[in-house]
């Protein structure tokens, strides 16, 4: 074993001892990051050129500042995209969110699909359309200046078009036009705040996490938002918390003028998120 395994093996147990989820895949991408390689390519690294720098790093998450926020970078689907301060750090789950919403659209009989992502943070999920749906129109909606300053950099270069404003009134041009609408909103419950991961409670912006007593504020808004964008037919895929299952497809009701209103779960099982279908007039 080399010298910088064996100080990974010790981060492990650091990391381990206060609380961090993925201790060992942490402390070895802390070390990748800070000595410029591969996790998989850490024992070539020569003892003469370990960085000490790894034990600052790993001081940080031992404090639970994000992993994504030290390295500067976070890793969705096939994107790797630029995090920090500011913007909501996109979440594994989140994956399956934007994997049946791509299986939706390609299921579409529609050429250049038009595709609207709500609070989109730092872009993952209209970038990962976008690239893996390459005949798609993108437009992406953010309201906070800290997040946009990320999403900006993400998305330059790319198929996506940001806008920046408020989720609920935003786009009115697309009025009744949109394929899919897709969000992935806040929907912590204030009451919840204690229960949180200090990674999110006091990393991540709270607009991107809260959202009244129940959490389900905004997705209430979302829902008139979605039907008014949306074409009928048109898609819309909402994320919720995992304890929200059953709730928030009752939001996207018949009496509101959905059909198909369902929960899908994650890959661990649990409610994920709501998806629901314009119905036709």
């Amino acid at each position: 074993m080399n010298l910088l395994l064996a100080e990974v093996a010790q981060a492990t147990q650091r990391l381990a001892d206060a609380g961090v989820p993925s201790p060992r895949f942490d402390a070895e991408e802390l070390a990748a990051f800070v000595h410029g390689v591969r996790r998989g390519e850490l024992h070539n690294v020569k003892d003469a050129d370990f960085d000490a720098r790894y034990w600052e790093a790993v001081a940080r998450r031992e404090a639970r500042e994000p992993l994504q926020h030290i390295t500067g970078r976070a890793f969705f689907r096939y994107l790797e995209l630029q995090v920090g301060p500011g913007v909501f750090v996109p979440r594994p789950e989140t994956e399956s969110v934007v994997g049946w919403a791509i299986d939706a659209v390609r299921a579409m009989d529609v050429v250049e699909p038009l595709i609207v992502d709500l609070c989109t943070g730092s872009g993952a999920i209209a970038l990962a359309l976008a690239q893996e749906v390459p005949r798609s129109r993108v437009h992406a909606v953010e309201l906070s200046e800290d997040a946009l300053a990320w999403t900006r950099k993400n998305v330059e270069g790319s198929r996506v078009t940001l806008h920046e404003g408020d989720a609920l009134t935003s786009l009115p041009e697309f009025d009744g036009q949109v394929d899919l609408v897709v969000s992935n909103p806040p929907y912590i419950p204030l009451t919840e705040w204690e229960y949180v991961a200090p990674e999110a409670r006091d990393h991540d912006p709270e607009m991107a996490l809260f959202s009244g007593e129940d959490g389900l504020d905004f997705i209430r808004g979302l829902e008139r938002t979605a039907h008014r964008l949306l074409r009928p037919g048109g898609l819309v895929v909402v994320e919720h918390a995992d304890t929200q299952g059953g709730q928030v497809p009752w939001i996207f009701n018949e009496e509101a003028g959905w059909v198909d209103a369902a929960d899908h779960p994650d890959l661990n099982n649990r409610p994920r998120f709501a998806t629901a279908r314009k119905a036709m007039p």
